[in-house]
C-alpha cells in the first residue's frame, strides 16, 4: 500500500473515532554505499528505513502513535493507539497543527534512482585510483561513496498535503601519506564533497587533501599562550556544528542555552552575521517545509553581532508569543520534533586567508579540531579542543604543529573575532539537511596548550 492509500484508511479512522485534528508524517529512506581499500572493494550494503507517525488531539491532549506497515490494518490500528495514548496522558505541552493555505518557496531536487551497485564500485575504485596517483599516499587511504533516497509527506485535517522526494550522492575521500622513512611519520586528510558521481572531480579532491597531509608531516608543538587564533573554514564549521544547539529556542527555554533573553542585544563582534539558510545555493538538500509543514525561510540568527532570532518551532514559538521559523526537525519519521538549522553559515568578511595572518601577525592557524562531543559542552560555551594546524610567525603561515589544545568560551570567541575572511569552503556533513560553512576567522585571545 502506498502512503496515499494508508492516509485514506486512516481518516476514514480518525472520523469513525470523531478525532477531528490529526497529522501523518510519513518518511522513507533508502540508501546504498560502497567502501574502497587497497585498491578491492571492501563492502556494499543498501538499507531501507521508514514509516508513519501519527500525532492526534484529543480532549486537548496530543497521542503519538507510529508504524512500519503500510496496510490497512495498520492504518486503523495507528489511529486508535495513537487515541488511547492521548488519554493516557498525564500532561501534555502544547502542540499545533499547520493550517493550509500557505505559500512555499520552489526547490529544485534530484528525483533520480539510486546508483546501482555497478556505479557505486566503479566510483569508490576510481577514488582509490586517483588517492595513490598523488605523491606519498600509502595504505589505508580510503574511498566511500554513499547514495540516500530520502521521501517525506505530511498530511493533517487541516487540508496540509505536502510531499518531497530527493536523492543526495557524495564521496568521502581520506589520504594517508607518508614521509617515506621506514616507520616514518603519517599524515591524514579527509573530504567529502556531495553532487552527480560522474561530475564529481575526484582527481582533484585527491590531488587537495594529499597536499594538505603532506604539509602537516614534521609537525612539532605549538607554544602555551594566550595568542591570536585562526580557525580555517573546515575548524570554524565544526566548531559551528559543535555549538549550533545554543541557537535552539527550546533549550533556551529549558534553560540549557545561555542566549535565554538574549534576543536583540549584542552577542558577537560587528563583523559577524550568523545565516540560516534551507535554500543555500550548494545545499544537497534544499527543503521547502519544516518536519511541521511549516514554510521554510532564510533568516540572519545574529546580523551585525545582534541576536536576531533563535529557532523556532511552532510549540516554542507559541510559548514565546512568537512567529516559528520554520526550524522544526524529525531526526526519523517516529521521533518526536525538536529544532535544527538547515544550512548554518558565517557571512564572508572582505579579506583573503593571507590578510588574516597579517592581522594576526603570531599566533596559531587552526586547521582540524578533534574530541567536540566530549570537549564542547553548548551549556556553558566552554570548550577544549583537540587541534592541528600551523604557527603564524610575523604574518605568515610557516611550520605544522599538532598534539595542541585550543580552549576558550563560544560566546567570548563570538564578541572576540576581529576578521573574517572571504573563502568559505563545501559545507561540513554536505549530504545532509542540516550542514555548516564557514570562511576563516581570526579571534583574539585564545588559550593554546603546547609545549
Amino acid at each position: 500500500m502506498d502512503f496515499q492509500t494508508f492516509r485514506q484508511v486512516a481518516a476514514e479512522e480518525a472520523a469513525a473515532l470523531q478525532i477531528e485534528e490529526y497529522e501523518l508524517y510519513y518518511q522513507l529512506e533508502e540508501s546504498a554505499s560502497a567502501d574502497a581499500f587497497r585498491h578491492e572493494i571492501k563492502e556494499v550494503s543498501a538499507a531501507s528505513e521508514g514509516g508513519v507517525c501519527l500525532r492526534c488531539l484529543v480532549n486537548g491532549r496530543m497521542g503519538y502513535a507510529s508504524t512500519q506497515r503500510l496496510s490497512e490494518e495498520s492504518a486503523r490500528s495507528l489511529v486508535r493507539r495513537a487515541a488511547g495514548n492521548a488519554a493516557v496522558l498525564e500532561t501534555s505541552d502544547p502542540e499545533f497543527l499547520v493550517k493550509t493555505g500557505q505559500s512555499y518557496q520552489p526547490v529544485s531536487t534530484n528525483n533520480a534512482a539510486l546508483p546501482d551497485a555497478a556505479a557505486l564500485r566503479r566510483t569508490a575504485l576510481s577514488g582509490q585510483d586517483a588517492l595513490y596517483a598523488q605523491p606519498g599516499v600509502v595504505d589505508g587511504s580510503t574511498t566511500s561513496v554513499f547514495a540516500e533516497r530520502v521521501c517525506i509527506a505530511i498530511h493533517n485535517s487541516h487540508g496540509l498535503d505536502l510531499q518531497y522526494e530527493n536523492t543526495i550522492t557524495s564521496v568521502s575521500m581520506e589520504a594517508v601519506v607518508s614521509d617515506g622513512a621506514e616507520d616514518g611519520e603519517k599524515a591524514t586528510e579527509f573530504r567529502i564533497c556531495a553532487g552527480a558521481l560522474d561530475q564529481l572531480d575526484l582527481p582533484a579532491t585527491a590531488r587537495e587533501i594529499a597536499s594538505d597531509a603532506r604539509d602537516a608531516l614534521g609537525a612539532g608543538v605549538a607554544p602555551t599562550g594566550n595568542m591570536p587564533v585562526i580557525f580555517s573554514p573546515k575548524a570554524m564549521s565544526l566548531l559551528l556544528n559543535g555549538f549550533a544547539e545554543v541557537f535552539s529556542a527550546e533549550n533556551a527555554q529549558k534553560g540549557l542555552s545561555l542566549l535565554k533573553g538574549k534576543e536583540g542585544t549584542v552577542i558577537a563582534a560587528p563583523s559577524v552575521t550568523l545565516v540560516d539558510d534551507p535554500f543555500y545555493e550548494t545545499s544537497a538538500m534544499p527543503m521547502p517545509f519544516d518536519a511541521e509543514g511549516t514554510p521554510t525561510r532564510r533568516k540572519n540568527v545574529i546580523e551585525n553581532g545582534v541576536l536576531n532570532t533563535l529557532l523556532y518551532n511552532l510549540s516554542t514559538a507559541a510559548a514565546a508569543g512568537k512567529a516559528t521559523t520554520g526550524n522544526a526537525s524529525k531526526s526519523r519519521y517516529d521521533s518526536k520534533i525538536n529544532i535544527q538549522p538547515f544550512t548554518m553559515y558565517l557571512a564572508s568578511g572582505g579579506l583573503t586567508q593571507e590578510q588574516l595572518l597579517q592581522k594576526a601577525q603570531n599566533g596559531v592557524l587552526i586547521t582540524s579540531l578533534g574530541g567536540l562531543h566530549a570537549g564542547a559542552n553548548a551549556i556553558s560555551g566552554d570548550f577544549s579542543l583537540q587541534s592541528a594546524g600551523f604557527l603564524i610567525e610575523n604574518g605568515q603561515k610557516t611550520s605544522p604543529v599538532r598534539s595542541f589544545t585550543v580552549a576558550g568560551n563560544f560566546f567570548d570567541l563570538l564578541k572576540g573575532i576581529t576578521a573574517i575572511a572571504n573563502d568559505p569552503q563545501p559545507p561540513v556533513f554536505p549530504a545532509s539537511s542540516t550542514a555548516f560553512i564557514s570562511p576563516s576567522v581570526l579571534v583574539e585571545g585564545l588559550s593554546i596548550a603546547g609545549k
